[in-house]
């Protein structure tokens, strides 16, 4: 079976890349405050002499990897180069893509959360280094002296000590819980490293970040990203969740290959139990204004009441958000035509990768989730960005027009087929993953049957950090909840022994797992586990850090352990 590259919710996700040690290196000396930011649409500059053929590039990328709509928009110097959609809102459908069209920008979200918190430490409302339990005195980690020493700048670094997506569950797909409870819930997520020792990305911890711009400003995080960010960066656009999409604006719809195959549309949906992570809906129109502000240090456009240029936030703030926390290892490229992308160090800072490519530093960070995902790149030195929005789950797609726009300003002299050497790669990946699944049925045992009758695996099962799932037989078949994620709800077959396959009715999710049940002496079911199936799956179905026991009934019904 094959299974095409999945979603790249972690940014790293298409990169390749390095480690390098990183301390927050002292702050430069102020410099000249750099011109006033153009947002306008005015005596626009002309694109690079390489980019004359762009506009054919992107078609041929949409096409190559499936993708139904793209918008770009290109910054330089203060201005805007280009903002343009191209393809479709919505496959069968006839709205086109324009500058204006909303998406789902995911994690790159996470770069306004880490602005907040610079702007309320600039207030004295916090200091970065503060620890989180001054603010959040309830806030627990599953290690004491994390707890303890967790400060508000290590929420955005991922270096915590949590693994992978640790924790996704808890908001990832949709679930009932409110942020409170999914932060009280991550007393019970487990910590597999050491703290601030290495980098593994995760979400979780910038619903703590919601949590501490709340509490200091006093504020929904909603409504202070509204009047402290996008108001003064003039983002008229963009919105924080889907719950304010209306019927007939113009927003795209995400995309994904329902069993990693047909592209199917699906439906728009909210991080609203965590925001801070990627609540963010926003148009290339209103980004190009946001990496303006960026690029300028802070600055924005226009001046203040004093005839000074006002702030989005501080020189500091800025140095600090870019410089390196957590040093990140680099991997070989996937295959020799990705090779030139390799950089020369690698890392994370308060919300935003840090690399370099040709000579020149990137400030960089992906988002993703069901059916879209993007890409926003700056290059401080250039006073460049470039933004790529896509309405289906390729990173391959974002990162060859990114690397197409960022050679026609740093390598002018050479074309390369990012498309060509990025489609290498995916299929190269989609190999692998035939292959991962060949190897589990080559280990199968065929010929065995599960120990217990199925109503012997039929019951609630609690796991400490998620909560309950549940197992139930109808209709001859066993059937899977999630009890706080609707739309995790699937079908177990028997795959082997005591492990089953679950095949969740949601057939765009792609992460269909494995679950195996362990018996006591008495051949009653002690505990499951779950894997996902596919390497393939978005790490965020951290299904493997869920141990789940079944939860017994009193004389009176009631569920006990």
């Amino acid at each position: 079976m094959t299974q095409p590259v999945s979603r790249t919710r972690l940014a790293v996700a298409c990169a390749l890349l390095l480690a390098t040690t990183g301390a927050l290196a002292q702050v430069p000396a102020q410099r000249p405050a750099p011109p006033p930011v153009s947002t306008g649409d005015t005596a626009r500059p002309m694109p690079p002499a390489q980019l004359a053929d762009f506009g054919a590039y992107v078609e041929r990328a949409r096409k190559t990897f499936d993708v139904p709509g793209i918008a770009v928009a290109i910054v330089k110097d203060g201005r805007v180069v280009m903002e343009q959609g191209f393809g479709l809102r919505e496959l069968g459908k006839s709205d086109k893509v324009d500058a204006h069209t909303l998406f789902a920008i995911a994690s790159n979200t996470k770069a306004f959360t880490a602005a907040a918190l610079q702007q309320l430490a600039e207030q004295g409302k916090l200091d970065m280094d503060d620890r989180v339990i001054e603010h959040l005195p309830w806030f627990r980690m599953s290690d004491p002296y994390v707890t303890h020493e967790m400060r508000i700048r290590d929420l955005l670094a991922h270096r915590s000590g949590l693994s992978l997506g640790a924790g996704d569950l808890l908001y990832w797909p949709p679930t009932t819980y409110t942020t409170r409870e999914v932060v009280e819930r991550l007393a019970k997520v487990p910590i597999r490293n050491s703290f601030r020792a290495g980098y593994a990305y995760d979400n979780i911890l910038f619903a703590v970040a919601t949590l501490v711009i709340e509490q200091a400003s006093g504020q929904s995080y909603a409504d202070y990203v509204r009047e402290h960010i996008f108001e003064p960066v003039g983002m008229d656009e963009s919105l924080i969740d889907k719950t304010y999409l209306k019927p007939g604006m113009d927003v795209a719809t995400g995309h994904a290959k329902a069993d990693f195959k047909d592209l199917k549309p699906v439906p728009p949906m909210a991080w609203l139990n965590d925001p801070g992570a990627g609540g963010i809906y926003a148009s290339v129109h209103d980004l190009a204004k946001w990496m303006n502000v960026q690029l300028a240090g802070g600055v924005l456009p226009g001046t203040g009441a004093d005839g000074k240029p006002r702030r989005l936030f501080s020189e500091k703030s800025q140095h600090e958000m870019w410089s390196m926390l957590t040093p990140i290892t680099i991997n070989k490229p996937p295959v020799p035509e990705l090779a030139p992308l390799t950089p020369n160090f690698f890392g994370y800072g308060e919300s935003w990768f840090l690399s370099d490519y040709r000579g020149r530093k990137l400030v960089w960070h992906t988002g993703g989730w069901p059916g879209m995902v993007s890409r926003v790149t700056l290059v401080p030195e250039l006073r460049l960005g470039v933004v790529v929005l896509t309405n289906a789950e390729s990173g391959a797609a974002f990162n060859a027009i990114t690397y197409r726009v960022l050679d026609a300003y740093l390598n002018p002299e050479h074309k390369t087929d990012w498309v060509a050497a990025y489609d290498k790669a995916v299929k190269k990946a989609e190999a692998k993953a035939d292959d991962s699944f060949a190897r589990h049925e080559a280990a199968r045992d065929k010929g065995s049957k599960p120990s217990l009758p199925l109503a012997g695996y039929a019951g609630t099962y609690r796991d400490p950090w998620y909560g309950d799932v549940v197992v139930s037989q109808e209709h001859g078949k066993l059937r899977l909840r999630f009890s706080r994620t609707p739309q995790l709800v699937g079908t177990m077959q028997p795959w082997q022994h005591d492990t089953f396959t679950v095949r969740w009715d949601d057939r765009t999710l792609n992460a269909d797992a494995f679950i195996s049940f362990a018996l006591d002496e008495d051949g009653h079911v002690r505990e499951a586990l779950m894997q996902p199936i596919s390497p393939l799956t978005d790490f965020s179905f951290d299904f493997q850090d869920l141990r789940l026991a079944p939860v017994k009934q009193d004389e009176k019904g009631r569920s006990t352990r």
